[in-house]
């Protein structure tokens, strides 16, 4: 039970917290975009309702209410509720806190959630830390992760925890979130009287991009700069002033992590398909977010051999020189560069003849033992070599006079096909 101080600390704490955290959703039907999970009928929100709480783990971008989810289950559920963050915790804290809970379950008969942020950013012995507890119930842990847990959570720790995954808000959520701190006169700005153009709605819901914190804090960050025209009056928004005290320098892109690889994904794709125009947004996506455009430029030069091959030899040959470019002058002045590349490949007839041959030849290397280079096609810089066969019986091409039949494969590999 919290003393009289906690609650006088976790009030005053409240009113210096960020808009964003003041209006933390505190039931199920509070949260936005995740109908699937909070709506009446949701399979998480029965089993919190009827205290069959799992272990799980959370799946979402940022800002889309993965922290908030988990507190809405504690306290839901009435349970204990601990975060860590694997960022600013190690071992130690781990152990600590897994302690307090044992002692919480056998003295107070009061379980323990434990929440870990960034769940990924553990290391396997860290993760590997829960699972004794996970196993007898002494804790239920909620981990909460924007990577692929298939990638980043241990395979024994996944398999005793549940994967619910969590969509990115729409903008139709964003503005909801925006409208409930407008309109709340104890935890939001309902007291300010703040008057929100339609024009800047829009722009904080777009600077938003799905991220509820965002949006509520580009919201609050605006009313601050915005002076009020007369005392008591409202505090009207302007495009300008939004812009200026907010410019959006984030994007959703982790050079290592899995939206690096989906957005490349993306490009290759959209290249292989001959789309142009989503070729160069993809592009865009990569370098705008700070990309090594040198990795760009690889890829492109291993898909205009890839996808391209022999269709159009001069496919290999822009994507080289744009390889050679970018090294030289990097970014920002090579974007136009890598996007002259990214239009020739896209444009460029297709054909994967080259990357199949390969596959079936190295197959066959791999396969097969090493064949013996057939006699006539060896050369013979020795009489001794002369006398073994070397060379003996090749016919110089240049010197035909016509078709020249004559066997290029080691012997048991005759008539082998590899381009069709």
């Amino acid at each position: 039970m919290k003393t009289l101080f906690d609650a006088s600390a976790e009030k005053r704490r409240k009113r210096f917290a960020p808009l964003a955290d003041r209006m933390r959703p505190v039931t199920f039907d509070e949260v936005a975009g995740q109908s699937g999970l909070t709506g009446t009928d949701a399979v998480l929100r029965s089993l919190v309702e009827s205290g069959e709480v799992p272990s799980m783990i959370f799946w979402g971008p940022p800002g889309c209410g993965k922290t908030t989810l988990a507190r809405v289950i504690a306290s839901v559920s009435g349970m204990e509720f601990v975060q860590l963050s694997a960022v600013t915790s190690g071992l130690q804290d781990v152990r600590h806190v897994l302690k307090e809970a044992e002692i919480r379950l056998d003295f107070r008969s009061l379980r323990t959630i434990l929440f870990i942020d960034e769940i990924h950013r553990f290391n396997k012995v860290q993760q590997d830390a829960f699972l004794p507890c996970v196993e007898d119930g002494t804790i239920i842990l909620i981990g909460a992760t924007t990577e692929n847990p298939s990638f980043e959570v241990n395979a024994a720790l996944l398999s005793r925890c549940r994967v619910f995954v969590l969509k990115k808000l729409e903008p139709d959520d964003v503005r909801s979130v925006i409208g409930a701190a407008l309109k709340d006169t104890e935890r939001g700005l309902g007291k300010t009287r703040v008057v929100v153009p339609t024009e800047v709605m829009d722009e904080l819901v777009t600077v938003a991009d799905g991220d509820a914190r965002i949006a509520l804090n580009a919201l609050e960050l605006t009313v601050k700069a915005t002076p009020v025209t007369s005392k008591g009056g409202p505090v009207e928004l302007d495009l300008e002033r939004l812009r200026a005290a907010l410019q959006r320098s984030h994007f959703l892109y982790d050079k290592t992590g899995e939206e690096h690889y989906n957005i490349i994904s993306a490009l290759h794709k959209s290249l292989r398909g001959s789309d142009a125009d989503a070729a160069l947004y993809w592009l865009g996506r990569m370098l705008e977010s700070g990309e090594d455009p040198l990795y760009v430029a690889r890829r492109l030069v291993r898909f205009a051999s890839e996808d391209i091959g022999l269709a159009d030899p001069r496919a290999l040959e822009q994507a080289v020189a744009g390889f050679q470019a970018a090294h030289v002058i990097g970014m920002p002045e090579c974007n136009v560069i890598l996007a002259q590349v990214v239009a020739y490949l896209a444009r460029a007839p297709k054909s994967n003849a080259l990357y199949v041959a390969y596959g079936k030849v190295a197959y066959d290397v791999r396969r097969l033992p090493n064949e013996p280079v057939p006699l006539h096609l060896r050369n013979a810089p020795t009489d001794l070599m002369k006398d073994l066969g070397y060379g003996k019986g090749y016919v110089y091409n240049p010197n035909a006079k016509g078709p020249v039949q004559q066997d290029y494969l080691p012997e048991k590999l005759k008539g082998r096909k590899y381009m069709l």
